[in-house]
């Protein structure tokens, strides 16, 4: 299909795995994108999400902390 992509020419564009673009489609992150059976098209022109996983380590050993 003109003007869209596939999962796996998203990721090689975004350089992330193709499991990763087919999580951001199923969550909605990706501006555009449509299922059809159980492909997904992504338009050529979108921008790549923003990556909202916490990498500070700011959750590492959460339950060991003691509440105050």
């Amino acid at each position: 299909m003109e003007g869209y992509m596939t999962i796996k020419q998203a990721a090689e564009k975004w350089d992330v795995t193709p499991r990763r673009i087919q999580k951001l489609c199923t969550d909605g992150r990706i501006e555009g994108a449509m299922k059809f059976g159980r492909d997904w098209a992504i338009p050529a022109d979108a921008a790549k999400p923003e990556d909202k996983r916490v990498t500070t380590g700011e959750y590492r050993n959460w339950r060991k902390k003691k509440e105050d």
